[in-house]
Order: structure tokens, then C-alpha cells, then sequence
């Protein structure tokens, strides 16, 4: 029996269907031709094993015809069947879902698409019900399904910025070096992932600085208590090239006494679109906060906004002291719709701005999977909009969550630009690490747009590269200029930078002598005293409260110099070790033969206290790059 368009059609005239999505439609008609392609390649093989085709001409009775009108009957047969397949169980599921009552449907928690908003109407189904006044306690609901291993069309489509490692520069043509300090950590945690996952991580996604400050040290704090923190600085022989030095530049910041410690106004701004129904996203972001709001303090406020088709407020401003409320409000989210998350920026903020306390620290902290496709959409525009924001004294960090779609390169924008750090978040480890270990230093700021400058002596050093830092350089005069914007440290936060330099003299200059130039650096019209220095460092910050810089400087000679590299205090070397690996693992052409085995050799004796394991972590790490190199990257 054949089934024509009409008997089809009759068939389905009375079924009443909802408007299916691009994406199902989408899918729906891959899945189709997939099929009718497979029964024509059937049908091709059926065919050869016939008789010739001169046997069976004539009349459909007589096969050739036959043949065909069967497999295209086969097709329409099998079109229609997967028609029904899609609609039918979608229509009654639709039906079963929007007709039960809550307590029937068995799922009490809340869909991104279910959630009042402000701005464009949702459907009128939700439109009632504002999810702020739905009840809070958290009801009973069925286990979510787990979703299945992300597939090979997702490997590698997070996007992060393009990064060309810094040059080598001669100090008698260009002497100074300026950029602003980095506390971000996101870089080793997605590297971290990666290599558990038997794969090198991407050469964009390394950034070496991100991966140097993931670990705390334990530099010396300044002891007159009249700066947030001193410089610590050292030069010692590069662990990978004999011809040269490392110039080690380390601070760390104050740490906030309990009783001090301001009231926290935070807004969390959640993703809760589609892409976020994974183990490692929307559930692994559910416990990374319940872990924030248990260590908060009773005094301290939190409200929720999330965004996915819409963008909507699930939770007023409240105290942590209503501990229950806040948590509750959490559990019930649910993923569902697009990514609105232009509009949830925005209503962030005006939450915020609201419930702004001058005396507080003010803050919304954005948690994603991926980049926004509604609202403010042009990565420049949402940059400009955070970084105006940030003069009200809102500042905002960014937590990044799950793998696949993952744009790291605007979680970096927004960030920098909204006074406020990024970090990766793919375990409840790492969870507690970022929002309960290091809250000091991801909440409260101590010193704000941090500035380095280091002025190198031609008569000491002939070349200097920067390792890491590509996307934080400043220009010589954004230095002395206090409305240029510049990285936060946070309480108890630690800083690092590297050079590499080149004493002049030595042999192994990469950069050859100008044939116009000077013939040799002008050691005799140095002032006193500081022909002997390798560099002079400068920095600038700003205290929360003034918009006037204040100036550090140091100079770096012969004093801050260690003869071997084993002499150098753990910190360092355990630093050094892990810009080595960082340069490795990014193809960075200036560590010669330098190997996973050696940063191991360098690390593992200089990893001092390590109370948390991290740095036994990293070790693991560098002997996970070791096999993963077959992999290749993703």
C-alpha cells in the first residue's frame, strides 16, 4: 500500500502540534534524508543482485518500474514514520507537561524559559507566575537524566583570544617594559581539564601568567602596614638557557582581618539556557554557590538573576542570614531556553545599583558556559557597558563552567573591564578553591588598577622578553596615567611576573647590534651607584577609596642576585618551573631542549609546604603532558 501526500496529510490534519524549533526541525530533516539516503544505497545494492535490466523493461508489472516505485514508497514510508515518531511523543509530552499540575509533573524546579522577566513577554503559560514570589522550599523532583559525553563536533569550539608570545626586545632601543598585573587563574584550570581528558589543551588557551598565578606564595608582606604589599625580586640563571637570567618580580597582598572584612552586596547572574543541562555546568554551578553563600556572613546580601530566552530576577536582595531562602532559590533553577545574557547584564547591574552600599563591596559575579546570542551581543558593546558600570562602584567577576562552548575570550574582556577576576570552575574542588579558599582575594580588593614598569639598564642587559602578560600590555605613558584601567589585587592575592634577560656581553643576544647604533651602553654618564643595577622597577596602584595612584619603586641589582639556580627559595624556582611548562606546552620557541621530564626535575623539590596539594597536582600534570603530546590537541 502506498501512502500519498494526502492520506498523509488527512492523517495528520487533526493533530494539533507545537511550533517545533530550529534546532528540531533542524535535526528532524537531517534525520530524514540520512534515512532516505540509506534506503535509495539499500535499494541500489537490491538491485544488483536482479536480473539485467532488459529482462524487466515493459509495464510496472514487469519490475523495473516496480523497483523504484518501491523504494521511493519505502522512503515515503519511512519519512512519515519518523514524522510521526518526532511529533507524536513531543505533542503528548507537550500536552502531559503543560496540562499536569506541578505536583503531578514531577519536576518542581524552575526553566530558564518559566521565569518573569522584564523586557520582551515570555509565553503566557509563565507569565502569571513570577518565580520571586513562587514558593522557595525545594520540592521533590525526579533525578536529572545525565546527558550523554560531549561528542566530537563539540571538541575544540571554545573560542579564546589568538596570543603570539611577547618578542625579545633590546634594552638600549625600547628600555621599558609597562603592563598591568593579572590575578585571573582560568587558563591553568582549562589546561588542567584538557590533559585529564587525554589531550593537549589548545596553544590560545595557555596563558602563562593565568597559570603562574594560580599558585599562592608566600612572599614577604610589607611590616610597616603603610602599603598593601612590597615587591619581591630576585634574579637567578634560567633554568632552560644557561646564556641567560630570570629578573623574578612577586607581591602579595594584605590580607583582611575578620573583624574588618566589609559587607558583601553580591548578585549572582546565572546562565540557566539550554546549553547548561550538563553534569559539569547548571548542577556543578548549583553547588559552586551553595558553597559561596555557606561562608558568607549573616550581614552579607545576595540576590539571583538568570537569563536564558529572558532574563528575570529569582531572588531579591536578601540576607545571608535567611541562609535557607538563598538556597532554596538555587536548587529549583533548571536549564531551558537560549541565552539572553545582554539582558541579565543588564539587570544585574540595576540590581545592584539598587542595593548599593558605599561602605560594602558591591558586586555582581557572572557564571557562564558560553557567550550571549540575545541582548547585547557585540563583544565591544557588552565591554563598553561594564566597563561604564564599573564607576558606579559595581565591580564583576566571571566564572566559567562546562566545555564545548565555552568563550573564554569574552569572559576575559569582561572581566578586565569590570574590575573583577575570571576563573574556570570544572570541579567542586576547584569550586572551593576560587569562592571559599580564595574569597578574600575574589572579593575584596585591596589594590586597585595595578601598574608594573620595569626600566632595564643598557649597560646590564642587553635583551628582555616578558614571559606571559600578551594581552595586559600598557603603552610607556598609560604608566603615570591614573585613568588608564589596570588589574585588582585582591586580599591575601599573590602576583608574579618573569623576564628572561640577556646580560650584555653575552653570548647568546638573539638580536644583533645596530650598525648606526651605539657602539656600547653609556656606563659612564649613569648616575652613581646604579651602573651596577640590572633594572629599576616601578609600581603603581591605586588604594579602593582614592582615585590617585601611589608609586613603589626598587632597584634591582646585584644585592637580589642568586649565583645558581638551586639557591633560589622554593617560590621562585616553583614559579619558574611553571613558566617553563606553560611555554612548553604553548610551543614558545625559547626553551630550547627544555622537557616535561626537566620542569618536573626543577618543581618537585621546591614545592615547600603545598598544604592543598596543588603543586603535587601540577606535577601529575606534567607527566600527563608527556602522553597526552600523542593526542595531539583540541
Amino acid at each position: 500500500m502506498t501512502l500519498s501526500k494526502e492520506d498523509l496529510r488527512k492523517l495528520l490534519a487533526d493533530v494539533p502540534v507545537p511550533e517545533p524549533g530550529e534546532g528540531a526541525r533542524a535535526g528532524a530533516l537531517r534525520a530524514a534524508l540520512r534515512e532516505f539516503d540509506r534506503l535509495k544505497r539499500e535499494n541500489a545494492k537490491r538491485r544488483k543482485g536482479m536480473p539485467r535490466p532488459e529482462r524487466l523493461t515493459g509495464t510496472t508489472s514487469q519490475g523495473g518500474p516496480v523497483m523504484r516505485k518501491l523504494g521511493y514508497a519505502a522512503a515515503g514510508f519511512a519519512l512519515c514514520g519518523l514524522a510521526l515518531a518526532i511529533v507524536i511523543p513531543n505533542f503528548l509530552n507537550f500536552r502531559l507537561k503543560s496540562n499536569a499540575p506541578e505536583s503531578m509533573s514531577g519536576r518542581g524546579g524552575m526553566r530558564g524559559s518559566e521565569i518573569k522577566h522584564s523586557g520582551a513577554p515570555l509565553d503566557d503559560r509563565y507569565a502569571a507566575a513570577p518565580v520571586a514570589q513562587a514558593p522557595l522550599a525545594p520540592s521533590r523532583r525526579a533525578p536529572e537524566p545525565s546527558p550523554p559525553p560531549l561528542s566530537q563536533e563539540y571538541v575544540g569550539r571554545d573560542r579564546f583570544e589568538a596570543v603570539t608570545p611577547n618578542p625579545v626586545k633590546a634594552a638600549a632601543e625600547e628600555p621599558v617594559s609597562t603592563f598591568s598585573i593579572d590575578v585571573d587563574t582560568a587558563s591553568y584550570t582549562f589546561v588542567r581539564r584538557a590533559l585529564n581528558n587525554g589531550h593537549l589543551p589548545r596553544k590560545d588557551a595557555v596563558r602563562i601568567e593565568e597559570m603562574v598565578n594560580y599558585f599562592d606564595y608566600d612572599y614577604p608582606l610589607p611590616t610597616d602596614g603603610t602599603a598593601p604589599f612590597r615587591p619581591t625580586v630576585a634574579v637567578f640563571p634560567t633554568p632552560w638557557n644557561a646564556g641567560t637570567k630570570l629578573l623574578h618580580i612577586g607581591i602579595k597582598g594584605l590580607d583582611i582581618v575578620p573583624e574588618e572584612k566589609p559587607r558583601a552586596n553580591l548578585v549572582f547572574l546565572l546562565d540557566v539556557s539550554g546549553s547548561m543541562n550538563m553534569p559539569d555546568k547548571l548542577p556543578l554551578l548549583k553547588s559552586s554557590f551553595r558553597l559561596l553563600v555557606e561562608n558568607l556572613e549573616p550581614d552579607d546580601t545576595v540576590a539571583i538573576v538568570v537569563y536564558a530566552g529572558a532574563a528575570g530576577t529569582v531572588l531579591e536582595p536578601t540576607p545571608v542570614r535567611e541562609k535557607g531562602r538563598i538556597l532554596a532559590a538555587l536548587e529549583r533553577l533548571q536549564a531551558g531556553g537560549s541565552t539572553a545574557g545582554g539582558a541579565g547584564i543588564r539587570q544585574a547591574y540595576a540590581l545592584a545599583e539598587a542595593n548599593f552600599d558605599p561602605e560594602s563591596v558591591n558586586r555582581v559575579i557572572l557564571a557562564t558556559d558560553g557567550d550571549f546570542n540575545v541582548g547585547i551581543r557585540n563583544p565591544e558593546e557588552l565591554k563598553g557597558f561594564v566597563e561604564r558600570k564599573r564607576k558606579t562602584g559595581v565591580y564583576l567577576s566571571v566564572l566559567g563552567f562546562g566545555q564545548g562552548n565555552l568563550n573564554d575570550a569574552l569572559m576575559q574582556k569582561l572581566a578586565q573591564n569590570g574590575n573583577g577576576n575570571a576563573a574556570y570552575i570544572d570541579t567542586l574542588n576547584e569550586a572551593r578553591k576560587v569562592l571559599v579558599e580564595e574569597a578574600g582575594g575574589t572579593l575584596f580588593t585591596i589594590a586597585r588598577d595595578v601598574k608594573i614598569q620595569v626600566e632595564f639598564n643598557p649597560a646590564r642587559v642587553a635583551e628582555y622578553r616578558l614571559i606571559g602578560y600578551e594581552t595586559r600590555l600598557l603603552r610607556r605613558e598609560d604608566f603615570k596615567n591614573d585613568r588608564v584601567d589596570a588589574g585588582d589585587v585582591g586580599a591575601g592575592h599573590s602576583v608574579t611576573a618573569i623576564y628572561e634577560i640577556t646580560p650584555a656581553g653575552g653570548a647568546a643576544r638573539l638580536i644583533d647590534p645596530l650598525r648606526y647604533g651605539p657602539k656600547k651602553a653609556a656606563v659612564d654618564e649613569a648616575a652613581p651607584g646604579r651602573s651596577g643595577e640590572y633594572a629599576h622597577l616601578k609600581i603603581r596602584y591605586k588604594l579602593p577609596d582614592s582615585a590617585a595612584s601611589t608609586l613603589i619603586t626598587t632597584p634591582i641589582g646585584a644585592d637580589r642576585e642568586f649565583d645558581s639556580i638551586d639557591s633560589a627559595p622554593d617560590e621562585i624556582r616553583f614559579a619558574a618551573a611553571v613558566a617553563a611548562f606553560g611555554q612548553i606546552l604553548r610551543g614558545d620557541p625559547y626553551t630550547g631542549d627544555f622537557t616535561y621530564d626537566d620542569v618536573i626535575a626543577l618543581a618537585e623539590p621546591a614545592r615547600g609546604e603545598d598544604r592543598f596539594g596543588y603543586r603535587v597536582e601540577f606535577l601529575n600534570l606534567a607527566r600527563l603532558a608527556m602522553t597526552a603530546r600523542a593526542m595531539g590537541e583540541r
